[in-house]
């Protein structure tokens, strides 16, 4: 296969506008499906995963219960999301409805842990080797069967005094609520890098960024 299929922005974009069961988030096209029962999930991912072996494509597929969680990129155009993706999406979304399926993008929320520090390399390898993590080009360690939160390294001069933070994405369409439903619960917003993100900061003075794929590269 040949990387040549990959997608920009403005092509993704475009293919989500036909795609209302996907939203785009983390590099990767997602969705959310939930099913009338377990067993009607159980088939559709069966489907699924003919669909999937006939393109020669492979989807990362969490079934849980009667809700499916997808996962689309191209593995051998680095990561990033391709024309192949996009025609799979329809093919699931198709199978998907024909089922009586509905999507649940509200349950599209992918957590990384963010660590400040002035010099990466100093720990990254520590972590990479106690959680059996994959590094990438980026210096992100990255769980290589999608289980576990990834860890990123936020280099700065002047870490913070709580070093963690947990970063949430969410599809756009779904922050506001989320956001509203924070300030109720007490927490300090700031919208200063918004849409990108919001730093949430409880009474503690731990933090949290709710983020988003808007305003960002699709690189």
């Amino acid at each position: 296969m040949s990387v040549k299929d990959v997608l920009s922005a403005e092509q993704i974009k475009a293919n989500l506008s036909q795609l209302p069961l996907w939203r785009y988030g983390l590099g990767a096209l997602r969705s959310a499906i939930k099913c009338e029962s377990s067993a009607v999930a159980l088939s559709l991912f069966a489907v699924i995963g003919e669909l999937a072996q006939d393109a020669n494509h492979h989807p990362d597929v969490d079934w849980r219960y009667d809700t499916l969680f997808i996962s689309l990129t191209s593995h051998d155009a680095g990561g990033k999301v391709t024309a192949r993706d996009a025609a799979l999406a329809r093919s699931i979304s198709s199978e998907a409805t024909a089922v009586g399926a509905v999507a649940r993008p509200e349950l599209l929320r992918s957590v990384e842990i963010a660590i400040d520090t002035a010099n990466p390399e100093a720990i990254a390898a520590m972590w990479k080797t106690a959680l059996g993590y994959r590094q990438q080009s980026d210096g992100s360690l990255v769980d290589p069967f999608g289980r576990g939160p990834a860890i990123w390294f936020q280099e700065t001069e002047t870490p913070n005094v709580n070093r963690f933070h947990v970063d949430v994405t969410v599809p756009f369409d779904q922050s506001a609520p989320i956001l509203e439903a924070l300030d109720t619960d007490g927490a300090m917003l700031d919208h200063a890098e918004a849409p990108q993100f919001v730093v949430a900061t409880d009474a503690q003075g731990n933090r949290l960024c709710i983020c988003t794929e808007e305003g960002r590269d699709v690189a």
